[in-house]
């Protein structure tokens, strides 16, 4: 049948004829373009690039601070041994098992890692007997006008030399004053200058959502800028015990360690010291450590080259429900202390074994880590007010602080695992017990652990066989009739559950055993 074309088909058409004719016009402008007069663009509809008033930017905080941002080069003679290692080797991609536990936790265990110095193989090359000179590559900042720069204790560990350079192509040789394995922060100085360009630490923190701007030397390409938001705080990632990360998704990529995230007013929050990568590249998830952290060990560093953390002294963990129910608390917060080492400033101040330490000079304690990181980012011979709940009852304790007295004891606030196990009632405890006296190496006090049933309650809340009860609700025990009565009497108070102070390989801690209403004592 024939007629007119269909409407859809006439547009068709006239697009394609439309079309021709621009393109018609466009090849005759090419041959013959000089012959064809200029088109002139009416006013109104002139194409323009300037921004209008108001127009959001980076800009101008980055040409700020750029200045201030420097490349990190350094170079580490490795003997043959380490440079076997390749990749795996303290200049390559090496994932460390801190942060692997963190990828597990999401199942990307083998997918990522730090960000490291170089986004290859480093190059090397050979040295006096035998080694190998290798060279790798972060980033960092200048944080006065006298030359003090600084960087993560990664990019520079064991290096030989140290080179910086500034965006403006100038080179520095730089000298390590000293660096902060626990926090990844190393402070360097370059010698000789007083007119430097310089960024300031921040004071204070960012908010979840704040906008953050990234520079950096990622690939070894020079300063880069990259910007996003803050994606979360206070994130512990494993690598340490001071972990209190600022997350953000600011594409940050190898090569970027060391190097500061700005606020939009120009202030350093955060350096940048390791991302999450199924890829080995950027995913948008980094972290940084907080300014108040760098500027507390940088101030360490820059006065006497090493940092002096004050403890307490006290074995500590973190409080679980069950925890909380068997001491008679509320909330699950604070940290609670498990053993008090004799003669350190928690024996002298008066803590005791039990006490759940809430606050710190008046700032809140979330939990064990929390107190692991405000005491040890103070100095020894600080004066520390510590709120602490003894007995249902919140008493103050004033502690002075001391230096850790060697690295073996570095670990004294420590955090355990705590009793995280589900409670399954306790028609019995699936032990066999011992007076400790009555067991060879088993010590003098408390009853031994001589056997553990595998499915039993005690088996499922860590307890295993060589540990020792110390007390039981509070009281001490000396033999299996003692902690039978503990256990009936946290029954008799309608407890929900009951808590044991055991003594293991990794120290003293408390365990919760929950009371069922039916059950035997």
């Amino acid at each position: 049948m024939t007629g007119f074309p269909r409407k859809s088909t006439l547009i068709r058409r006239r697009r394609s004829a439309l079309l021709g004719g621009v393109f018609g016009l466009a090849v005759t402008g090419i041959v013959v373009g000089q012959f064809i007069p200029p088109y002139s663009m009416p006013a109104n509809a002139q194409i323009t690039t300037s921004q209008p008033a108001g127009t959001f930017s980076f800009a101008d905080t980055v040409e700020k601070v750029s200045p201030a941002v420097v490349s990190v080069k350094v170079k580490k003679d490795v003997n043959a041994q380490e440079m076997a290692m390749g990749e795996d080797g303290p200049f390559g991609g090496d994932v460390p098992p801190q942060i692997e536990r963190f990828l597990k936790r999401f199942g990307l265990e083998g997918q990522g890692g730090p960000q490291g110095q170089m986004p290859m193989r480093p190059r090397a090359d050979r040295g006096e007997k035998g080694e190998r000179r290798v060279v790798g590559q972060g980033s960092g900042f200048i944080i006065s006008a006298d030359g003090y720069v600084v960087t993560n204790n990664h990019v520079v560990d064991g290096a030989s030399e140290v080179d910086v350079t500034t965006t403006d192509g100038k080179e520095y040789t730089a000298k390590v004053i000293g660096a902060d394995s626990r926090t990844d922060v190393a402070l360097l100085k370059i010698e000789g200058k007083t007119d430097l360009p310089w960024v300031k630490l921040a004071d204070g923190a960012p908010r979840v959502g704040d906008w953050v701007i990234a520079v950096g030397n990622p690939f070894g390409l020079g300063g880069t800028v990259t910007a996003g938001i803050v994606s979360a705080r206070g994130r512990d990632i494993g690598s340490g015990p001071y972990d209190d990360f600022i997350q953000i998704d600011a594409p940050i990529n190898r090569g970027n360690s060391g190097g500061p995230t700005f606020s939009l007013n120009g202030e350093v929050i955060g350096m940048n010291t390791a991302i999450v990568s199924p890829s080995g590249g950027n995913v948008g998830i980094a972290f940084a450590i907080p300014s108040e952290t760098v500027k507390t060990v940088v101030n360490q560093l820059r006065d006497s080259g090493k940092v002096a953390r004050g403890y307490i002294g006290v074995q500590i963990q973190p409080v679980t429900d069950d925890l909380a129910s068997g001491l008679g608390l509320s909330t699950s917060e604070g940290a609670l202390v498990a053993q008090v080492q004799p003669g350190t400033p928690g024996a002298k101040a008066g803590l005791k074994s039990g006490d759940v330490v809430a606050k710190v000079n008046g700032d809140t304690i979330k939990d064990a880590r929390d107190l692991t990181r405000k005491i040890g980012m103070m100095k020894p011979g600080a004066n520390v007010e510590l709120s602490v709940i003894r007995d249902n009852k919140p008493i103050n304790v004033a502690v002075t602080l001391e230096q850790i007295p060697n690295e073996q004891q570095q670990a004294s606030l420590k955090q355990d695992d705590g009793d995280e196990a589900a409670g399954t009632g306790l028609p019995r405890l699936g032990l066999q017990l011992a007076p400790a006296k009555s067991v060879k190496g088993a010590g003098s006090d408390g009853v031994v652990v001589t056997d553990v049933e595998p499915n039993g309650p005690a088996a499922q809340r860590g307890i295993r066989s060589g540990d020792v009860i110390l007390d039981v609700g509070g009281k001490t025990v000396s033999n299996p009739k003692d902690v039978r009565d503990g256990l009936a009497a946290a029954k008799a108070e309608n407890r929900k559950a009951v808590l044991m102070r055991v003594k293991g390989e990794q120290g003293v801690r408390f365990v919760a055993i929950t009371i069922d209403a039916k059950a035997k004592g």
